[in-house]
């Protein structure tokens, strides 16, 4: 039998969570931003690594949007 340690990595649903942005939005960034970080795949599951989202985020605070 084969373990995996999961500390440290997220789901996309949990990426996309920890980053305040959509589902759809994790795999775009992906496939188009140049530095954003590369999914972990295990199998058909892909897993994203804490740290390399966090330094992310910080690099690239959120936009929020105000009234105008």
């Amino acid at each position: 039998m084969v373990t995996v340690n999961m500390d440290g990595l997220l789901t996309t649903e949990q990426a996309a969570e920890r980053l305040g942005i959509k589902v759809e939005s994790v795999y775009t960034f992906a496939r188009r931003l140049d530095g954003f970080p590369k999914p972990i795949r295990i199998g058909r599951t892909l897993l994203w690594t804490e740290q390399e989202l966090d330094a992310w985020r910080t690099a690239h605070p959120a936009r929020h949007r105000g009234s105008t």
